[in-house]
C-alpha cells in the first residue's frame, strides 16, 4: 500500500473515527485504525464492537491496500508533522513508513484481516432525513437520557418510525423530552429501536449542519450514512440498545388546567440565577404564580435564599409547584423558540413544556417543604 495525501485530510479522517477507541483494551485490534486504500480514497474504520465509525477522503493512493495502525499513536505523529503533505507505505509485514519533509517514521501495524468486518445492511429498511433536523431532534432530546445501569433500557433514544414520521424520545423516569419530524416514510417503512448512549454522543458531534442522513437498521444494529460537503463521508454503526422502551405516551398528560406563556431566555435565566441558592441536598426551586406574575423562590437553610419574578399573563387561582432546576433547564437550553408555554394542573402533577412545534417535555414535580 503506498498514498499520499494532504495532512489536514489525515487529520479530518482520524479525527472522525478516533473518539470511539479506549486506551485500555485486551484486544490489541481495538485500539487500532483500520486504513484501506483505493480508487483515490483512503478510508479510516476504527470500533469498539459495540459501536464502529468509518469515514472516507481523497488520497493519491500509487498503491491499494490495507492495514491497521494503533490510533492514538498515529494521530499524535501525524497532528504534529510539519509539513502539509505525507507519504504512508505499508511494506507485506504491516510495516509502515511515514514520510513528511524532513521527518521519516516507522509504526508498526497488524494485518486489516484482524480486524472485525462491518455489518451489511439490506436497502428496504432506511430512511433519508436532513442532518440538520436528526441534530436538533438529539439536542432537544439526548440531555435526558438516563445513566442509571440499572434500567439499561433508558440508557439510549428510542426512535420509532411510523406513520410518516420519526419520533425520539429520552426519559431517566423523572422527566421525558419528546420531538418529532415528518418524514415521508411511506406506509410500509415502520420500525422502533433504542439507540445506545455512546453512539447517540457520537453521531451529535458527527452530524453536519448541511447534508442528508440515511438511516438503516436490522432487528439489533443500526447504521448512519451521513453525506456531507467536500469528500469526507462518515458511516457509523452501532448495536442497539435490547428490550423493550417502555409505553412513554401514557406518562404523557392528557390536558392540564393552566397554560402560562413565557419567555423562554428570561425565565431561563431567572433559574440559572436562583440555581446558586440550591444545594446537593435541597436542590430545588418553588414557583408560585400569582394574578399575572410568576415567582421563582430557592430557599436552603445552609446557603441562603433568592427571590426572581417575572411579569407574566395568568389569571387563575394562587398556586406553587417545586421541580428541579436543573431539569427546567435542560430543555429551554437546548430550544432556540422565543417562547416556550409551561403546562401545570396542580402541585403533585407532571409539568409540560412545549413550544409551537413537535416537541414536549414531560417533568415530576418535588414535594414542597
Amino acid at each position: 500500500m503506498k498514498v499520499t495525501i494532504a495532512k489536514e485530510q489525515l487529520i479530518n479522517g482520524l479525527q472522525a473515527v478516533q473518539n470511539i477507541v479506549g486506551s485500555r483494551t485486551t484486544l490489541p485490534i481495538l485500539s487500532n485504525v483500520l486504513l484501506k486504500a483505493e480508487g483515490s480514497k483512503l478510508e479510516f474504520t476504527t470500533t469498539d464492537l459495540d459501536v464502529t465509525i468509518s469515514c472516507s477522503v481523497e488520497a493519491k493512493v500509487a498503491t491499494p491496500g490495507s492495514t491497521t495502525l494503533p490510533v492514538k499513536r498515529f494521530f499524535g505523529i501525524i497532528r504534529e508533522l510539519p509539513t502539509a503533505e505525507i507519504e504512508i507505505e505499508v511494506d507485506e509485514k504491516n510495516l509502515c513508513s511515514l514520510r513528511a519533509g524532513p521527518s521519516f517514521y516507522k509504526i508498526h501495524g497488524i494485518a486489516a484481516e484482524e480486524f472485525p468486518p462491518l455489518t451489511q445492511f439490506k436497502e428496504n429498511k432506511k430512511v433519508t432525513l436532513p442532518q440538520e433536523k436528526v441534530k436538533a431532534m438529539l439536542r432537544k432530546t439526548a440531555y435526558a437520557i438516563s445513566a442509571d445501569d440499572t434500567r439499561y433500557v433508558l440508557n439510549g433514544i428510542f426512535i420509532s418510525l411510523r406513520e410518516d414520521k420519526v419520533t425520539m424520545v429520552a426519559t431517566d423516569g423523572r422527566r421525558l423530552a419528546l420531538a418529532e419530524e415528518e418524514a415521508g416514510l411511506g406506509k410500509e417503512l415502520t420500525g422502533e429501536f433504542i439507540v445506545p448512549t455512546k453512539a447517540i454522543n457520537e453521531l451529535t458531534r458527527l452530524l453536519l449542519p448541511k447534508g442528508d442522513v440515511e438511516i438503516k437498521f436490522t432487528d439489533n444494529q443500526v447504521a448512519f450514512t451521513m453525506a456531507g460537503e467536500g469528500a469526507l463521508n462518515v458511516l457509523l454503526i452501532s448495536k442497539l440498545v435490547e428490550g423493550n422502551y417502555p409505553n412513554y405516551r401514557q406518562v404523557i398528560p392528557a390536558e392540564s388546567k393552566e397554560r402560562i406563556a413565557l419567555a423562554r431566555e428570561e425565565f431561563l435565566a431567572a433559574l440559572r440565577r436562583a440555581e446558586f441558592m440550591t444545594s446537593d441536598k435541597a436542590n430545588s426551586v418553588k414557583l408560585a404564580f400569582t394574578k399575572n406574575n410568576l415567582t421563582i423562590m430557592a430557599n436552603t437553610p445552609e446557603v441562603g435564599e433568592g427571590r426572581e419574578s417575572i411579569a407574566v399573563n395568568y389569571k387563575g387561582k394562587d398556586f406553587a409547584v417545586a421541580f428541579n432546576p436543573t431539569y427546567i433547564m435542560d430543555p429551554l437550553r437546548a430550544l432556540e423558540n422565543d417562547e416556550v408555554f409551561l403546562e401545570l394542573t396542580d402541585e403533585l402533577s407532571p409539568g409540560v413544556i412545549k413550544v409551537n412545534g413537535p416537541f414536549l417535555y414531560v417533568l415530576m414535580p418535588m414535594r414542597m417543604s
